[in-house]
């Protein structure tokens, strides 16, 4: 289908009204999301090859699946397949011993045995990945078969007493050999928080009952019990690099999720100090993230994180894009730059990993910063980038 043909489907499809409302999504701009439909509908080329993207992507998903913990091909240590399994990626057999055991680090280096059928990662990134995309296919086109495939999806995992995951993450990332389950592992949960922006999405489709959504809601009560009660993820919400963020990420959205917004405030005010001043120096540096032999990697993934912190604590009354002498803000101040695809980035880097996490948040720093520099930096990116999905969920710059 061409693009008009796209957006003549939309409208006949959606039979909504022209003036699209801002969804309340919390990791996605709402208002942006709004303006970009209303985009959509009145034909602007400047947007059309996202949308289409999006919707060639959504028409894939709707044969996805399904996605269930119950599908991997080991038990977890507790016998109970319901329980979330991962493994960690950068440890690897060690070739002194005969049976491999126990594993040692390569960091960096993903060792494909993690991302195998005995591992529930890939299931997880799959779902949350398909429901986020259905979610925004149903918001632009309210077309009802991709409600129904999210609610599916999320059916499989959360809800159905055959299929559902447990609410914990006691056996991510494990090491055969060394832990059933490490600290880190509570980094595979910030991936819940694409699929609750996904449920937001499909507000006003009956795909998902109320008792459904009540399910929802008491599954995420019972995780956001664990995260606050278990000493391994107690562990990671006391690291002082990516796992920290990551972890105040999940469980501020959680708490915004299931209406505590009180300790969504009280993460988000503790962030100040413990996050964003202890991690990024004043130059904007991330040195836990700049140590590591993938350092350009994690020093977006960070930034990611951090951006996603702010936009969390938005609806708590908490300012964090510029606290700490807009110590956030210093850190995209020293990524920008490496928007330019020709500057060589300095710091350790085992393999060629792209700058395309660095489009996000500079399309989003105009509107947060009122400051229309980042579009320079905004420009170094290839015309390709078109078609991405930033496009659609952060602002364009001008």
């Amino acid at each position: 289908m061409n693009r008009a043909g796209l957006v003549c489907g939309l409208i006949a499809v959606s039979g909504i009204a022209l003036a699209a409302h801002p969804p309340a999504t919390l990791l996605m701009d709402g208002d942006v999301l709004a303006q970009s439909k209303e985009r959509i509908l009145a034909g602007d080329a400047e947007i059309l090859p996202a949308f289409s993207n999006l919707v060639e992507q959504a028409e894939a998903a709707l044969f996805s699946g399904p996605f269930s913990v119950m599908n991997k091909t080991r038990v977890p240590p507790s016998g109970d397949k319901h329980d979330y399994m991962s493994f960690s990626r950068y440890w690897w057999p060690d070739p002194t011993k005969p049976d491999g055991l126990p594993y040692i680090r390569r960091d960096g280096e993903t060792n494909p045995e993690s991302q195998g059928s005995a591992s529930d990662r890939p299931r997880l990134g799959h779902m949350a990945a398909g429901v986020e995309t259905l979610g925004l296919a149903y918001y632009f086109t309210g077309d009802p078969r991709y409600a129904e495939k999210a609610a599916e999806l999320i059916r499989i995992w959360f809800l159905n007493p055959a299929t559902r995951m447990n609410p914990n993450l006691n056996f991510a990332q494990g090491v055969p050999g060394l832990v059933d389950g490490k600290k880190s592992g509570i980094l595979d949960g910030r991936l819940f928080c694409r699929v609750l922006d996904g449920v937001v999405l499909l507000e006003g489709s009956a795909a998902l009952s109320d008792s459904e959504e009540e399910g929802l809601r008491a599954w995420f009560a019972q995780y956001l019990k664990w995260l606050k009660s278990n000493e391994m993820a107690q562990n990671a919400s006391n690291a002082e690099n990516n796992h920290g963020t990551f972890f105040d990420v999940q469980i501020m959205y959680i708490a915004l999720f299931t209406g505590d917004v009180s300790y969504a405030r009280e993460i988000a005010v503790a962030a100040v100090n413990k996050r964003i001043l202890v991690q990024i120096e004043e130059d904007g540096a991330q040195p836990e993230e700049l140590a590591r032999t993938r350092s350009l990697f994690y020093s977006l993934f960070n930034l990611d994180a951090m951006f996603l912190l702010a936009r969390l604590a938005e609806p708590t009354g908490v300012d964090l894009w510029h606290a700490g002498d807009s110590r956030i803000r210093a850190g995209l101040d020293f990524m920008a730059p490496y928007a330019d695809p020709v500057k060589p980035w300095p710091y350790p880097e085992i393999r060629d990993e792209g700058r395309m996490q660095l489009l996000q948040l500079l399309l989003y720093a105009e509107k947060v910063y009122a400051d229309e520099s980042y579009g320079k930096w905004v420009e170094k990116f290839p015309e390709g980038t078109a078609g991405e999905r930033e496009r659609l969920v952060v602002p364009l710059m001008r």
